[in-house]
């Protein structure tokens, strides 16, 4: 692993999270975080819309760059993390309601859910439990695009726990290897 990886895996989650939390801020009364998508606070309308395409598209690239360097993760592993990540970085150029928003949406959706399950960290089971754990919030958000009331929720769970789990991937891969250099070094 690269140590670029661990500060490309650190900025994606501040990338979002921030830009979602300071485009909303921004946003004219009655935008509902809710029951609206982080992609509405890129759309054309949107109040400053610029804050929340920088954060995902610094998203995108963060998830390109962290794939590049995740050598642990398996040519699989990262290539699905690289696809989710250029997938992020087509929705920050394609605004709403562009046509191809919603479909590059969907593959960075779903390449980010599968990318623990064929990556080879941490352990087997853990790589399982997140990649249910990720389908179940998939299906849920999936559930909710006919008009649902938690769209923004379901969203914002879904892809704020996929911006993290580079970073949780990395912090461990670190750990681990603190743990084989002290084991060898005898201390």
């Amino acid at each position: 692993m690269r140590t670029y990886a661990v500060v490309s895996a650190a900025v994606a989650p501040v990338a979002l999270i921030g830009g979602w939390i300071w485009a909303a801020a921004r946003q004219p009364p009655g935008y509902d975080p809710i029951s609206q998508t982080i992609s509405a606070l890129a759309a054309r309308d949107a109040t400053e819309r610029w804050i929340m395409t920088a954060g995902l598209a610094l998203l995108g690239l963060c998830h390109l760059v962290t794939a590049g360097g995740l050598t642990d993760a398996g040519r699989w592993g990262r290539a699905l993390l690289a696809i989710g990540g250029a997938a992020t970085v087509v929705v920050a150029c394609l605004p709403q309601p562009a046509s191809g928003h919603v479909q590059a949406a969907g593959v960075g959706f779903v390449a980010l859910t599968l990318w623990p399950l064929v990556s080879r960290v941490p352990g087997h089971v853990v790589r399982i439990a997140v990649v249910v754990l990720f389908t179940a919030v998939l299906i849920w958000f999936a559930t909710q695009l006919g008009g649902g009331s938690a769209l923004g929720l379901s969203e914002r769970i879904l892809a704020g726990a996929q911006a993290l789990w580079p970073l949780v991937v990395t912090l461990m891969l670190l750990l681990a290897r603190r743990r084989r250099t002290t084991t060898t070094t005898g201390r």
